[in-house]
């Protein structure tokens, strides 16, 4: 696998690996989450052209099969989304995408990684605390971070437990 910048043709592949992605969430019983639709194209490309869309392309064939978008919030660099197609599950490609993002951090020299997710699920929150990231406290939040935890509520997804997480610069995912 490699990592590296995400190409505007590839725009419409993201938003499929997001849709398999999203498809564990069933099994769940959150439905709505699996439906949910993944960010629009002008919105990805929004992302490519700024330089804060990474894949994981398959060194064989160069396609991908993983993607991070990253935001600036509250002085650190926000992940806002990482999918990773279910047949490239549990291979560290997340851990791979996760680490382009904070050495991009550590360069443009913010604080931190952030991020918000599902308390619960075991491909998120537990996930994140074994690669490093701790929960924050809600006396921990910036107002940027509070301001997604908003849109996520209006947006419904506090039907399910979820935390703001940060992982401190210099970070490298642990396993």
């Amino acid at each position: 696998m490699r990592i590296r910048p995400a190409r505007r043709a590839e725009l419409p592949q993201l938003q499929d690996i997001e849709r398999a992605a999203g498809e564990h969430f069933r099994a769940l019983g959150m439905q709505s989450v699996a439906d949910d639709d993944p960010p629009p194209l002008d919105m990805l490309e929004n992302y490519r052209r700024d330089g804060r869309c990474w894949t994981a392309a398959d060194e064989d064939t160069d396609l991908p099969v993983g993607y991070l978008i990253v935001d600036r919030v509250d002085g650190a660099a926000h992940i806002e989304q990482v999918s990773i197609t279910p047949a490239a599950g549990r291979k560290g490609v997340g851990r791979a995408l996760i680490g382009q993002a904070a050495v991009r951090a550590e360069q443009e020299g913010l604080s931190a990684l952030t991020l918000t997710t599902f308390a619960e699920v075991p491909w998120n929150a537990p996930y994140y605390a074994r690669l490093g990231f701790r929960t924050l406290a809600a006396d921990e939040l910036g107002a940027g971070l509070r301001s997604i935890r908003a849109r996520e509520a209006e947006h419904g997804l506090d039907r399910w437990p979820r935390v703001c997480m940060r992982g401190e610069l210099p970070f490298r995912p642990g396993q």
